[in-house]
């Protein structure tokens, strides 16, 4: 018998709303920074600003009823309650297709995305490029629940998707993922290749750079951004592997601290010209913090660092596998630095705009890149 699956609908209390509101105007400010760019992180006067637009300007409710425009739904699996999305598409023969978010990410990310993929001819497409897209929530993120016990890294959370493509009946699928999801879309490729017909990622997580032989500008490039991250942009990584505990009663604490955390990364992993909002709207934003801020999972969203980090296994994926670049990823990916680990890569390609979130912040660009990496598996491949 197939396990329940519970329809849902995202319905947040009144009671959380008044306390958020009244958080937001009880904020106790830090002085600001002092310098005139975003070096020392999020900008006081922008995150005071986001944060009044928030308690004055923000219709959580129009915006929850736009989220719930996607079918959802939980079911218990292995100990745990998984919060998905499961758009069918309305047009027969559609490619099931598992999208997996990371940090400091959510479904949110594929809000411009579903409705192109499951209905393609309402946006001037081939119903022969119709997925029924599934979405989860990632343990800990969002509306899923949060771990009760360690354990629940990468790997134990690609078997918790692999089971669930099989309650919802799907024999045959494809997976695509970023940040963490495409760590977790690896670990999927590699660890139920009998289903996973084949896997399309943006960041090749754990790729180690080969520096024998001569370099090529694009590798320049990509240890360049690399040598970035990590001498300026991934304390937050550090804090999180080590000591999530710690940071978590700031950020579930104070939403203007939870606000603050996140909109640096769009900042900084967006292709934009000095701003978060150059790429995404402020409600868009706002959506993504508030599925971090309903449930406070500031602390439950960073234990994966912990669990992950120097811990998972390092995979091969021998299916096939597709990788789309885009110019402001945190870490490019260089083909000659993946092939060992992604044994039969079938496409490549590279794109001049983008960056970390790509289905967030270039719809159109990644709706088309997904059509054309899993045009050939399709129901009967």
């Amino acid at each position: 018998m197939t396990p329940e699956i519970r329809p849902f609908t995202i319905a947040v209390p009144d009671a959380i709303i008044n306390d958020l509101h009244t958080r937001l105007g009880n904020t106790r400010w830090p002085e600001a920074e002092l310098v005139d760019d975003w070096s020392q992180g999020t900008p006081l006067a922008y995150v005071q600003e986001v944060c009044e637009y928030w308690a004055n300007g923000y219709d959580w409710r129009t915006r929850e009823a736009a989220l719930n425009r996607f079918d959802q739904f939980t079911t218990e699996i292995d100990g745990l309650d998984l919060h998905f999305i499961h758009q069918r598409s309305p047009h027969a023969n559609a490619t099931p297709l598992l999208l997996t978010h990371g940090w400091p990410g959510s479904i949110v990310e594929f809000h411009k995305v579903i409705e192109p993929l499951t209905d393609p001819t309402r946006f001037g497409g081939d119903a022969a490029d119709a997925f029924h897209v599934v979405a989860p929530s990632l343990p800990g993120y969002g509306f899923s629940a949060k771990p009760t016990e360690t354990g629940w890294g990468i790997d134990r959370i690609a078997g918790a998707f692999v089971a669930l493509m099989g309650r919802l009946g799907y024999d045959k699928y494809v997976a695509q993922g970023g940040d963490w999801g495409a760590g977790i879309t690896t670990a999927i490729g590699a660890l139920d290749p009998t289903h996973c017909q084949a896997i399309h990622v943006t960041l090749a997580m754990g790729a180690r750079p080969k520096l024998d032989g001569e370099l090529t500008p694009e590798m320049h490039r990509a240890l360049e951004r690399l040598q970035f991250y990590r001498d300026w942009d991934s304390g937050y990584s550090k804090q999180q592997a080590t000591r999530p505990q710690t940071v978590g009663y700031g950020l579930v604490d104070s939403p203007s601290a939870q606000a603050a955390w996140i909109i640096e990364k769009f900042w900084a992993w967006t292709d934009n010209d000095g701003h978060p909002e150059d790429v995404l709207d402020r409600d868009e934003m706002l959506d993504n913090i508030m599925l971090y801020w309903i449930n406070g999972n500031g602390a439950s969203s960073a234990r994966l660092y912990w669990e992950s980090f120097g811990k998972g296994t390092r995979h091969v994926v021998t299916i096939p596998s597709g990788f789309a670049v885009f110019p402001k990823e945190v870490s490019l990916p260089i083909r000659e630095w993946v092939e060992d680990s992604y044994t039969d890569i079938v496409h490549w390609e590279r794109y001049d705009k983008g960056g970390h979130f790509a289905a967030f912040e270039v719809p159109d660009v990644f709706v088309a890149e997904i059509r054309s990496m899993f045009r050939r598996y399709r129901p009967g491949f």
